[in-house]
């Protein structure tokens, strides 16, 4: 990757496991710093001790996504608003918004009734958007992030952000779907899920064939590929399979800790 017009525009990965618990990776959570921006997509179980452990500013958060509900992408969410709560020196006073799809403030509702009001009620402002796919919205930091729908639950959606210089996909979870590719077109870095192997992919996750079909309509500056199921990423070199279905495009596999300068091409 090029030299980033400015040094903020960063992706860092926090956790790209499954649901499967690894010594070595949190589940699915990405941090990504652009212009005054810094936004957490996803919060699964271990990102919270592994924002602490990569040194990341985790008490400046200005903004948070949400994928979807399942556990492994959303496991972690009480244990950072209890930090919000009683872990920082210096009690935060600025808002912090907390993006996601329809559903996202009753989801949030109920983790307040099951771990108390902390969660809706951090001690400081909490604004909850609920965005419409199709309808970018811009953070209150800069940059403007729009959400596509996915074929993996009922509320599932991948999400877009770009700022002035840099630009990130993340797929979340998703099935195959001919429309990701173009809405992730030309993204610096596009993080998206290969959970499975071509002949155990279900309808609801992507496979080494289907990754290469999203990269090859979007064409991403850097194609990152994760929640890989340990039995298929250590028995498998999952980059080399996406290359022999057919994205010739750069492509690493994530993992804890990777960084990533994103910048325009």
């Amino acid at each position: 990757m090029s030299t980033a017009k400015s040094p903020a525009d960063e992706l860092t990965v926090v956790g790209c496991g499954t649901v499967v618990p690894e010594g070595d990776r949190a589940a699915s959570c990405y941090w990504v710093s652009a212009e005054d921006a810094r936004v957490l997509f996803d919060c699964g179980p271990g990102a919270v001790q592994t924002l602490a452990r990569l040194g990341l500013p985790w008490g400046g958060l200005t903004d948070l996504v949400i994928s979807h509900f399942h556990a492994d992408h959303v496991g972690a969410l009480p244990g950072l608003f209890f930090a919000f709560r009683h872990g920082l020196e210096t009690p935060r006073e600025r808002p912090l918004t907390v993006w996601g799809p329809t559903g996202t403030a009753h989801f949030l509702e109920k983790l307040a009734h099951a771990y108390g009001e902390f969660v809706l009620d951090p001690g400081f402002p909490l604004r909850i958007e609920e965005l419409t796919p199709g309808k970018p919205r811009a953070l209150p930091a800069g940059p403007r992030l729009e959400a596509h729908k996915t074929p993996h639950t009922d509320e599932s959606v991948a999400w877009r952000l770009d700022g002035t210089t840099s630009s990130f996909g993340y797929s979340g979870d998703t099935g195959p779907s001919r429309a990701l590719g173009p809405f992730m077109n030309g993204v610096t870095a596009l993080v998206c899920e290969c959970s499975l192997d071509d002949a155990q992919a279900s309808d609801n996750h992507l496979s080494p064939a289907r990754v290469a079909a999203v990269a090859s309509a979007a064409r991403p500056g850097l194609l990152i590929v994760t929640h890989v199921y340990p039995h298929f990423r250590l028995s498998r070199d999952v980059v080399r399979l996406v290359a022999e279905a057919g994205y010739t495009g750069e492509t690493c596999l994530a993992r804890e800790g990777l960084r990533v300068t994103l910048t325009n091409r």
